[in-house]
């Protein structure tokens, strides 16, 4: 038997514990302790921040692809922990509904235009 409605499924609501959801903060919060660290080390090292620096750094593909995974992290930690709180705090199922929608499509757009930056920046183009 169902549990969930069509658009319960695709937001992930209803019809199941909150393991996953929990696996996931914890799983996200390890690679942000990973990527974070990290992320600051290399700016820190940086000479300067001029384009043509950062664009030297984010060449290379090692450091390219664990900036845009940083992106994608955080971005995917956020969405869950704006969940939580909309889930907790917000009592209109409408209400609810509609910021669950929203926060969702803000973070994706948000994380696209991170690694989309990013790639920007690595494949050298204008400024």
């Amino acid at each position: 038997m169902k549990t969930k409605s069509p658009l319960g499924t695709i937001l992930g609501l209803g019809g199941h514990s909150g393991t996953h959801h929990w696996w996931m903060q914890k799983v996200t919060s390890i690679a942000l302790a990973l990527l974070g660290p990290w992320f600051v080390i290399t700016l820190l090292t940086l000479p300067d921040y001029h384009y043509a620096t950062v664009h030297a750094t984010l060449a290379r593909p090692l450091n390219a692809v664990l900036t845009a995974l940083l992106m994608i992290t955080v971005a995917h930690h956020s969405a869950a922990g704006i969940t939580v709180i909309i889930e907790d705090y917000v009592p209109s199922k409408g209400k609810k509904l509609a910021a669950l929608i929203v926060t969702q499509f803000v973070h994706w757009l948000l994380a696209a235009y991170a690694v989309l930056s990013v790639l920007k920046v690595a494949l050298g183009s204008a400024a």
